[in-house]
């Protein structure tokens, strides 16, 4: 989706506090704010990173409109009194963006507190995009990251995305289906995201297709010969089985004519018996190949109880529970700020907060994963601004686990330089492709959806006793 005036997608505070920044000339300093989640989503013990992309097609050209200026210059306080001067909005019709970012690849799994976006730069810039990336990364993470768990479930069977209808408007329908496809999906039913990302479409007819028509029969007749190589057959519009009886008369005819039966659809009822029942007469008149394709209201849990029973479903069109992220509406994603540059010298800054979870890590920091013949074993964050003394430990006691060895790979890769991109613009199906191979290095228990094992995530000591001795300060 192209926004013409993204420069205003922000909270006024933000434009606020930049507002303050430069009347207190402090808005140049450079700092560093890091965006990550404090908890894995769907009370699961991971995420998979996604919207990267986004955000950087968004930072692209970033600069205010003419337009944009002119709206700002109408807002008022609470006197009706000019909110913003005229010399700061002359200020911002010179803005150039000169950020550094470093980020997580799409694809990537992903963990708490670890930073997913390192943003350094000028300290009213970094404040001016916090929004908007929040915003990309935290519902494209969730969604990728519902989808993840969903085709951890199916054990392999194709998942269609059906949900552009049920989306949270229009340019989440388009974040959503992409994020979905990272995440695992197969297909889309959104013709305007397979445009736009490449991903595959897929869909068959509604109900209303069957009820144009004088009798189900008709229907299933009149969509072979409009489409005899799309066919997979609605059949619940009336009585399910006749449908199914129906849908394998006019499969016979497509089979007579040299086309394939490819699949019936359910989408009501009792799942486990109706796709049971549609096994059985689909196999009887010879149909061993044709799909038996599920709908209504899916989500992880009623797939793996359909699994686990033995229903006979061969894919999976899931809608409204992975388009809307049922189970979690926001990934809770936070931006901090976690150093600032003032006197010549990197002082850093810490959020404090009666809730443990909620105190943020201090300093310059860096991701690394460390992997042993192929599989991951653990994490830990370190400050680069600290030298090291190589000792890894708990990140909420301080206890020793681990000494840092040398195969430990940065997961923060560059990507943007003074406000030029510097990363390689990947296809969608390359970031999909990448998920899966990056899946593939951790235990499958992970991604189990009840009880999963949980990853370590480790600190450097010595940023530990850093974010120990900053916490302290504000205390005293």
């Amino acid at each position: 989706m192209v926004l013409t005036d993204k420069f205003l997608l922000t909270d006024l505070y933000q434009i606020s506090m930049i507002y303050g920044y430069w009347k207190n000339g402090i808005h140049q300093q450079r700092a560093i704010f890091n965006l990550y989640f404090r908890k894995p989503p769907f009370n699961g013990a991971y995420a998979v990173c996604a919207g990267l992309e986004t955000a950087l097609q968004f930072l692209k050209d970033y600069r205010p409109s003419e337009s944009d200026l002119e709206f700002l210059s109408t807002l008022t306080g609470y006197d009706d009194k000019p909110l913003f001067s005229k010399e700061f909005l002359d200020f911002l019709r010179t803005f150039e963006l000169e950020l550094d970012i470093e980020a997580i690849p799409e694809g990537e799994i992903v963990f708490p507190n670890q930073p997913l976006m390192k943003i350094t730069g000028p300290l009213y810039q970094c404040q001016l995009v916090e929004t908007a990336l929040l915003t990309i990364i935290n519902f494209q993470t969730l969604i990728a990251t519902k989808a993840s768990r969903i085709i951890t479930v199916t054990g392999g069977d194709p998942v269609l995305e059906f949900g552009l209808r049920r989306a949270q408007g229009l340019d989440g329908g388009i974040s959503a289906t992409r994020a979905a496809y990272i995440g695992g999906c197969h297909a889309t039913s959104n013709v305007l995201a397979g445009k736009l990302f490449g991903i595959p479409v897929r869909g068959t007819h509604a109900h209303s297709w069957v009820m144009t028509f004088p009798d189900e029969l008709s229907a299933f007749r009149a969509y072979a010969e409009a489409l005899p190589n799309n066919c997979t057959f609605l059949v619940d519009t009336y009585s399910t089985e006749q449908g199914i009886l129906n849908a394998i008369t006019v499969g016979k005819q497509l089979q007579q004519a040299g086309f394939p039966f490819y699949a019936i659809r359910l989408d009501s009822g009792d799942l486990l018996l109706l796709s049971k029942l549609a096994r059985k007469l689909l196999d009887e008149a010879g149909f061993h190949q044709t799909q038996v394709v599920a709908t209504n209201d899916l989500d992880e849990q009623s797939i793996a109880t359909l699994k686990k029973n033995g229903a006979p479903i061969g894919v999976w069109g899931v809608g409204t529970n992975l388009i809307t992220a049922n189970g979690q509406p926001a990934l809770g994603g936070v931006y901090k700020l976690a150093a600032i540059y003032q006197n010549e010298k990197w002082h850093y800054r810490v959020k404090l907060s009666e809730d443990v979870i909620k105190i943020s890590t201090p300093g310059n920091l860096s991701v690394f994963r460390v992997s042993n013949n192929n599989l991951n074993q653990f994490d830990f964050i370190q400050d680069t601004f600290t030298e090291s003394n190589k000792q890894l430990v708990h990140p909420e006691t301080g206890a020793f686990l681990e000494t840092i060895p040398s195969n430990a790979q940065n997961l923060l890769v560059p990507v943007m330089q003074s406000g030029k991109r510097i990363y390689p613009e990947l296809t969608l199906r390359e970031i999909r492709k990448n998920h899966f191979e990056l899946r593939s290095k951790f235990d499958p228990a992970l991604f189990k959806i009840e009880n999963p094992q949980k990853y370590p995530v480790l600190i450097d000591e010595n940023l530990f006793k850093l974010k120990k001795e900053a916490i302290n300060q504000k205390h005293s």
